[in-house]
């Protein structure tokens, strides 16, 4: 494979630039910027020049050997200082050395995959630890980027290779008085996998949401104070506020961290009756969002909620409460009345949904996970069959053994490859 090459920080000024370098030529292109060829893991002072020994930069050089990387190859890393100047000059001499071209986006990431440092889950966990914007994003990300997942898929396809075995050998000595009848084990292996296959499906909504970011509406009668809390939530004027109704007739979005997860905020238009075909579109949006979101904040002034109608654990607060203040619930977004409570209240219901959230956190995971459970239910229901039905058995469940391995990248993996490489950075 080529040897390869790129700046792994941000662009722009800085007080220290990463160059990273992976491939069979690594160690020669130390040598020829550095010297010498710095021990293997200790960040060693170099003076770092180009081949007509014209002076680059002082910079710390660290190598590491083959197998021992985070690519899995010979790898050098220049740390210098961050100036656009040097950064570029070291990489014009990177790109004089023999062998070298310039990385593609992710592909640091892609070879360590290739040569078994990461699985396909792994690499999705990185990806999602370098977009992480809040305290529960990271903690997930760290989670699957830990292997997490791998290793659960890794039991429960252990427990199916059994099951299979004990299948296969069934069949093998159809002929011969087998000691031992096999289904009750066979049995009971699968149960085990479907009960954590449901546990891990049931979480992946959730999962998502910690990734995505969870959706709040704001919700009720126009002129009733909503863009004035989106505002007073947000902290700055994202949404236009008057006096006059339908004001707003599109939903806005504010994105924000609330209790360590992402959320979005939706302003949406005021419910009822339109006026004009604008407002009717702005209206059957609101309407839909506020049914799509997962928690909604009913403003009313004193009338029942319709349409939507409130789920349990939505909030329905008395508008405009700086004119009721001793009615109970009463919220105001001009004054700050009841607004902490909100932030306290949404941010308590969002973190016990987030308590639930798996492992997996994407569709891909729950696709394979839902083809691996199906195939389950299918070799369960052979099982009474006997010796009649063991080899329909065998099949299903190597037919889940395979779900699992594209899980986590064995097999099936090419399709998906280019979509997860395309959001990672050049240089990682």
């Amino acid at each position: 494979m080529d040897t390869i090459y790129a700046l792994s920080t941000a662009q722009g000024k800085a007080g220290v630039a990463v160059i990273r370098v992976s491939g069979a030529r690594a160690f020669d292109a130390c040598l020829a910027l550095a010297g010498d060829i710095p021990p293997h893991r200790q960040a060693s002072l170099r003076v770092l020049t180009d081949r007509d020994g014209v002076r680059l930069d002082e910079a710390l050089v660290l190598t590491f050997a083959e197998k021992n990387s985070f690519t899995g190859e010979a790898s050098v890393e220049f740390q210098t200082h961050g100036s656009t100047a040097v950064v570029a000059a070291v990489l014009d001499a990177l790109g004089r050395c023999e062998g070298l071209r310039p990385a593609q986006p992710g592909e640091f990431t892609r070879r360590a995959l290739e040569n078994g440092r990461l699985d396909l889950a792994q690499v999705e966990g990185l990806a999602d630890l370098i977009v992480a914007e809040t305290e529960a994003q990271r903690r997930q990300a760290l989670r699957v980027l830990s292997g997490d997942l791998g290793t659960r898929a890794e039991g429960w396809r252990q427990d199916l290779i059994r099951a299979a075995a004990l299948l296969e050998a069934t069949i093998d000595f159809a002929d011969e008085e087998v000691p031992t009848d096999v289904t009750p084990e066979v049995a009971e292996l699968i149960s085990r996998v479907k009960a954590g296959l449901d546990r891990e499906i049931a979480g992946v909504q959730t999962a998502e949401r910690i990734r995505s970011g969870f959706e709040v509406a704001i919700v009720g009668a126009p002129n009733v104070g909503k863009s004035t809390l989106l505002n007073a939530l947000a902290g700055r004027d994202a949404a236009i506020t008057s006096e006059y109704a339908g004001t707003t007739r599109d939903v806005i979005e504010v994105r924000m961290d609330l209790a360590g997860l992402p959320v979005t905020l939706l302003d949406t238009a005021g419910l009822r009756e339109a006026e004009d075909a604008v407002e009717s579109i702005g209206i059957d949006r609101a309407r839909a969002r506020a049914k799509q979101a997962d928690l909604r904040v009913f403003l009313t002034e004193g009338e029942a909620p319709r349409d939507p109608v409130p789920d349990h654990e939505d909030i329905v607060l008395r508008a405009k409460g700086d004119l009721h203040e001793a009615v109970e619930n009463a919220i105001s977004g001009k004054t700050g009345l009841g607004v902490s409570r909100l932030i306290e209240r949404v941010g308590a219901t969002l973190q016990e949904r987030a308590s639930g959230a798996g492992l997996a956190t994407r569709l891909r995971h729950k696709q394979a996970m839902v083809r691996g459970l199906e195939a389950l239910q299918a070799a369960e229901a052979m099982l009474p069959g006997g010796e009649a039905t063991a080899e329909i058995a065998a099949e299903e469940l190597r037919t889940a053994i395979r779900a699992l391995d594209s899980l986590v990248g064995r097999v099936d993996i090419e399709n998906v490859l280019d979509e997860i490489f395309t959001s990672f950075c050049l240089g990682k």
